[in-house]
């Protein structure tokens, strides 16, 4: 027979009926494994996606910056080398920058490429004077690279020469709004008076106090480095495989870049690490109830061995009997799924309704993703059918004589 006629599946069914108390404990079994494995899948996945979401908010995906200057040694005259202390860093622009971006926007995955002057500063208002970390961004490219204008509580993210955009406990630090007037100024002297237009929060104090956002012009002219780009900064199609891409244009251009894996290794290896104990709950949740379905079953062989020999007898086949015992597998499987996968459903809501930040808005955010439950299905049916096959061996193997007379 080519496929699964009727006979098998009310055999099955019958057998299921008649140890009802052992099929509704399995598919309970099955269910429960199911409603953890939807669960926690949810969970971690809307954690990662929450933590990644959270780390690249404010940070681009690869940043491409000059070589660092490296000091030789020089030979004195009697032939020994002189030691070297390591050279402090200048503040410098990348050389060409405007043909490295055009090089690198043309590279296949490139989102968005934007020039970023970036050093460190004071503003000052009245007797209040705070270091701050000046970065000088193109607003038109640099508001597609992160979420500063998501960010944005109070004004707008966009940029004149004239403005500056600050975090929110700078501005209560200082005690300034929207309109208000600030002094910028360097290490090099160099100062300028700016109009707060914009005030964001990234949800990180550190960021929030000590960083500020100002014209790409207005922080060349300020940071000495007229017509220059401390840095190229850039998002890509694929952010998982941003350290792939730097390293295919650290090559093609001679400048190094970093990319958001290998400046955040510790955070990549939590991911990571998340990931594996997701797999690792999956794999002995399945287990468990692979172990339910198959002892079942094979309790189920030897209390229906009289029943397997009479139809043996009267011309049923191996391959019949095995298919009634993979069935009855594969069906607890199945409906255990259903309800484990609803049973999971209802713990994401409840989760949904418990995990709330103190101003009612959600921990983070869980996706009901579709596909989780059919793999779920598919996966527990699987599991149900291949638990089986051993207890569906034994039943083909049984002989009709000695299993009718018991």
């Amino acid at each position: 027979m080519n496929r699964i006629a009727p006979f098998e599946w009310i055999v099955a069914i019958r057998f299921m009926r008649e140890g009802l108390m052992q099929t509704l404990l399995i598919i309970s079994g099955v269910a429960l494994g199911v409603s953890v494995i939807v669960f926690i899948s949810a969970l971690i996945s809307g954690l990662q996606s929450n933590l990644f979401r959270r780390t690249l908010d404010y940070q681009a995906q690869i940043v491409i910056i000059p070589p660092r200057e490296v000091a030789r040694a020089l030979r004195r005259a009697d032939d020994q080398a002189t030691l070297v202390q390591p050279r402090a860093q200048r503040l410098r622009s990348v050389d060409e920058w405007q043909k490295v971006r055009k090089t690198v926007e043309a590279l296949p995955g490139v989102l968005v490429v934007a020039p970023v002057v970036a050093g460190a500063g004071f503003v000052v208002r009245g007797d209040a004077n705070k270091s701050v970390s000046v970065t000088g961004i193109e607003p038109q490219s640099y508001l597609r690279l992160i979420a500063l204008k998501d960010k944005i509580v109070a004004g707008k993210a966009d940029l004149t020469s004239a403005d500056i955009i600050v975090g929110i406990e700078l501005a209560k630090d200082l005690g300034i709004g929207i309109g208000d007037k600030l002094m910028l100024q360097t290490v090099s002297g160099a100062n300028a008076t700016l109009i707060v237009c914009g005030i964001f929060d990234f949800g990180n104090k550190g960021v929030n106090q000590r960083s500020v956002y100002v014209a790409l012009r207005t922080a060349q002219s300020l940071l000495d480095l007229v017509g220059g780009a401390t840095s190229l900064e850039l998002n890509v199609t694929d952010p998982f495989a941003a350290e792939t891409m730097a390293q295919a244009i650290q090559s093609q251009t001679g400048l190094e870049a970093d990319s958001w894996i290998a400046t955040n290794a510790v955070f990549f290896s939590a991911l990571a690490a998340q990931s594996m104990s997701n797999t690792v709950i999956r794999f002995f949740v399945g287990l468990t109830a692979a172990l339910g379905i198959a002892s079942v079953l094979v309790v189920s062989v030897v209390q229906k061995s009289k029943e397997i020999g009479i139809l043996r007898a009267t011309g049923t086949s191996r391959w019949q009997i095995l298919r009634v015992f993979l069935l009855q597998g594969g069906l607890m499987g199945l409906i255990g799924s259903v309800l484990g996968s609803a049973a999971g459903w209802a713990f994401l809501i409840a989760w949904r309704g418990i995990a709330r930040n103190a101003d009612g808005t959600p921990l983070f955010a869980i996706e009901f993703d579709p596909m989780l439950f059919a793999y779920a299905a598919v996966g527990a049916t699987l599991v149900g059918t291949l638990a089986a096959v051993f207890p569906a061996q034994q039943a083909a193997k049984l002989d009709p004589a000695v299993a009718i007379r018991g």
